[in-house]
């Protein structure tokens, strides 16, 4: 009996080393999603204050609400550590005074640090910076209450930004405002944008000369000496690592030892201004990642709000993601690159899946039952095809935004936008919409012009509005003057058909060749 006993024991020890084998290799294998018991904890550290959930700890100074040091993956600090700690991780902003000329930038630096939440669940921190007449000419007028928050179990980190004007306050043109990262150039040294646009980037001091050549503006170098002798005479240039709204979901760099990602995730444009055609920067040399969420870049004057004195208005930017993964390391290990940017756009998509999220604790936020949704079917009659009959406008893009005439939403940039594609039978829906009046929007490609349709529309609380004109569908009738003569290209808002066949080797980027998409 005894022996019998033993026998068991030693079976069920065998059998236990065995599962507690295979969960260690399960959770080597692939990216951070262990699991603590522990909860988030807050610390106040004196002039810093920290979230940790067992997985990453962020810390923050105390009142500014600039993120000085991220620990992750037996990484220290992920953050820039020769930078100024107000010059790591920050939101920032370029102004324009109305009675001068030049922008202003500014770190947005917090004067009042507030815990909106803290249990194991979720903490959820406050940096406010209030205006008032005393700081006129010196300081954009805005109040701005910057917002990080960290769950239970999460690899990573959330922020949003509630920008707020009162009636009354002074004029100005916002020229830009967003959320800067910069990571340790020593870790972070593989960017990726997308499934095509991933390389090994120059270090910091390689853009500098005589290591590199300032070419016709200042962002692109020509790199003459760079460390990493492979990328010789190449040039590097963060608008070619630009991207449309509608693509940049998820973008950010990757450390080779020990295999990590870092990466910000976007998981609504609705936000952002100029609409889903509108390019912003992602990330560049520094090693540094950025969340644009408003800029003139590429446009111009147009895209700036573009405020009158005594007008109200508040936005709500964000909650965008920070997020953390790590793969295997060690002998026979995979290249971690593409196992991290596949988890990374996982990721995303659960992101996207969960907007609006439900964990904002800011009744500026609008939480999914607060919103409404739009639905309806487009088609497009263009005399001169299809025999002048209305076909489904398979693949448009259409979206609400805030009103104004056909096409006005390439410039606005003071509102929100929530934009979708049609289906194959020209059929929509617009769903998660804030509270409020917008015009509906379409471009269809293939076809010229704008469509807007006739009537402003308004969103309350749980509507769910079907659009229909008189009897029918919506039906867009693209501009003419006549049958088409000739075209180059297929107006679809895309420069894909042309390319410089032979473009000159010393201001070659091997990286964007990949691609006829970049070329």
């Amino acid at each position: 009996m005894e022996m019998a006993i033993k026998r068991e024991y030693s079976r069920c020890r065998v059998y236990w080393f065995f599962m507690v084998s295979m969960m260690i290799l399960m959770v080597t294998a692939g990216s951070v999603q262990v699991a603590t018991a522990a909860g988030v904890r807050f610390r106040m550290l004196g002039r810093h204050v920290e979230m940790d959930n067992g997985i990453v700890t962020v810390t923050l100074l105390n009142p500014e609400g600039s993120v000085s040091g991220i620990r992750f993956n037996g990484i220290d600090n992920l953050m820039l550590l020769n930078a100024n700690e107000t010059d790591r991780g920050y939101w920032d902003l370029v102004w324009i005074n109305k009675q001068e000329e030049g922008g202003v930038f500014h770190i947005i630096e917090g004067t009042e640090f507030r815990v909106i939440r803290n249990d194991e669940e979720q903490v959820e921190l406050s940096f406010t910076r209030t205006w008032n007449s005393s700081l006129a000419g010196t300081r954009v007028p805005l109040n701005i209450d910057k917002r990080f928050v960290m769950l239970r179990d999460s690899p990573g980190f959330y922020s949003y930004a509630i920008y707020d004007r009162p009636r009354g306050w002074p004029g100005f043109r916002l020229s830009q405002t967003r959320l800067t990262f910069k990571l340790r150039p020593d870790k972070f040294q593989f960017a990726v944008v997308d499934d095509t646009r991933h390389k090994l980037m120059p270090m910091p001091e390689d853009l500098k000369f005589p290591r590199g050549t300032t070419l016709a503006y200042k962002e692109a170098t020509l790199l003459k000496n760079p460390t990493n002798p492979a990328l010789k005479g190449t040039v590097d240039d963060k608008y070619q690592l630009s991207a449309e709204n509608k693509d940049s979901s998820v973008h950010g760099w990757i450390c080779n030892d020990p295999p990590t990602g870092f990466w910000l995730i976007t998981p609504s444009q609705e936000f952002r201004s100029g609409g889903p055609l509108k390019q912003e920067l992602t990330s560049h040399t520094g090693p540094t990642t950025l969340a644009v969420f408003q800029s003139s870049h590429n446009a111009g004057d147009p895209l700036e709000p573009n405020f009158q004195k005594g007008e109200p208005w508040k936005k709500v930017y964000g909650p965008v993601f920070f997020y953390l993964n790590r793969a295997q390391r060690g002998v026979g290990a995979p290249p971690p690159y593409p196992s991290l940017w596949d988890d990374a756009k996982r990721q995303a998509s659960q992101e996207v899946g969960k907007w609006p999220y439900s964990f904002p604790a800011s009744p500026d936020f609008q939480q999914a039952n607060q919103r409404g949704a739009v639905h309806g079917r487009l088609l497009v009659r263009d005399k001169y095809l299809n025999g002048g009959a209305a076909v489904p406008a398979a693949s448009a893009h259409i979206g609400l935004a805030q009103p104004g005439v056909a096409g006005s939403w390439q410039t606005e940039c003071k509102g929100y936008q929530f934009w979708t594609r049609a289906g194959s039978d020209g059929s929509f829906s617009i769903r998660n919409v804030r509270t409020g009046t917008y015009n509906l929007y379409a471009f269809v490609p293939g076809y010229m012009g704008d469509y807007r349709y006739s009537a402003s529309i308004t969103i309350i609380p749980g509507g769910n509005i079907s659009l229909r004109e008189g009897q029918g569908d919506l039906v867009f009738e693209p501009p003419r003057n006549g049958p088409t003569l000739w075209e180059i290209g297929i107006p679809d808002r895309q420069a894909l058909e042309f390319f410089v066949p032979d473009p000159n080797r010393q201001f070659f980027n091997p990286f964007l060749n990949t691609s006829t998409n970049d070329r």
